[in-house]
């Protein structure tokens, strides 16, 4: 593990990890008699016990919850969280600390390769957390799987967060890493035009921008993969008041983002760079693969991009992960569903790249 993506476990953190291990293995009967609890959607999926446990613990165990604490505090938890339930990997071929030349300073990025030899082509991968929280640390197993699923290299990227850099700084900094990536490729043994750009929840919604910023540009990424991404931020949709609370991420959580992320919420939401979803034109746009979850209060959002973007006349692909919270992708270490929809988003590059 690169050094800017190392977590420092604690006895308990190193113990809660075991008992994500454990609930790994579990057969999903007794974690049901576990959980103790079966909810069930306004659309009749069924929450899959291992996530009824994460949801429960997010209200219960401190330092769970995406934030509570104020911004440091958040972030630490949240990297501590994200190495307590990291996959275990067998050693990459390539981990290499990379520093991008941002608009204002110094962006952190991280490159993985899991094999020797020419990569199927490269990911762009974008954290998500509400543009207030996260990492390429808290996201460092997310990375890892989508390498090892795709075959693909994996560029991993910090960019700077709210409240200290507000919209656009998030923008600006994937924007830049965009443009390295593409500059670089070659370096790497890498097709430029075999670039992918992914993100998760609030990285999704930057990947999102950056297909949207670069269309006309002589490189143009071959897929944009959405992972439960925000599209409309300023938006009020059924599963925003569905899962407003007690599904992990709720929406006191997504206020508090929207709030320490945004100038002027009234008037930014509008912007297709925080709202991909209001953007008036979304023709042209490469490929997309759209995953939402079912217990998510950005689900519909997500829908919603992915069929303004088919009626565009986009390739679009829809996943709905009916058994699954938002940030599942993190989560794969305790989730037999979570590791088959990243398998599946592994299969969705593999398809853009060959």
């Amino acid at each position: 593990m690169s050094r800017a993506t190392s977590v420092n476990l604690s006895v308990f953190d190193r113990a809660q990890r075991g008992l994500f291990q454990v609930l790994g293995i579990v057969p999903a009967p007794l974690l049901g008699l576990a959980a103790r609890v079966t909810r069930v959607n306004s659309d009749g999926e069924h929450l899959a016990p291992e996530m009824a446990l994460v949801a429960a613990a997010t209200a219960k165990v401190p330092g769970m919850g995406l934030t509570g604490q104020g911004p440091t505090r958040d972030r630490k938890n949240l990297d501590v969280v994200g190495a307590a339930m990291a996959q275990s990997f067998a050693p990459f071929a390539v981990e290499e600390d990379l520093i991008i030349d941002g608009p204002s300073g110094p962006i952190g990025a991280t490159r993985y390769r899991i094999h020797e030899g020419t990569p199927r082509g490269l990911i762009l991968f974008i954290h998500g957390g509400g543009y207030v929280v996260g990492s390429r640390a808290s996201h460092d197993s997310a990375a890892r799987a989508l390498a090892v699923a795709s075959g693909a290299d994996v560029l991993s990227i910090d960019y700077r967060l709210a409240p200290e850099d507000k919209f656009p700084a998030a923008v600006d900094d994937s924007l830049a890493a965009w443009h390295f990536a593409v500059d670089k490729a070659p370096d790497w043994g890498i097709d430029p035009n075999k670039i992918v750009v992914a993100g998760d929840s609030a990285g999704g919604c930057l990947s999102a921008v950056i297909a949207q910023q670069t269309r006309g540009e002589k490189v143009v990424p071959a897929l944009q993969l959405l992972i439960y991404p925000v599209t409309d931020m300023g938006g009020s949709t059924p599963s925003r008041k569905e899962f407003a609370s007690g599904y992990f991420l709720t929406g006191a959580d997504i206020d508090y983002f929207t709030d320490h992320y945004l100038t002027d919420p009234q008037v930014e939401t509008a912007d297709p760079r925080v709202s991909p979803l209001r953007a008036d034109d979304l023709s042209g746009l490469p490929p997309a693969y759209v995953v939402v979850a079912g217990f998510d209060p950005l689900r519909d959002e997500g829908i919603a991009y992915a069929e303004a973007m088919r009626a565009a006349g986009v390739p679009v692909t829809l996943e709905r992960a009916g058994a699954l919270l938002h940030g599942f992708i993190n989560m794969a270490l305790i989730s037999p569903d979570a590791r088959e929809y990243v398998a599946r988003m592994g299969a969705a590059v593999i398809d853009a790249l060959d």
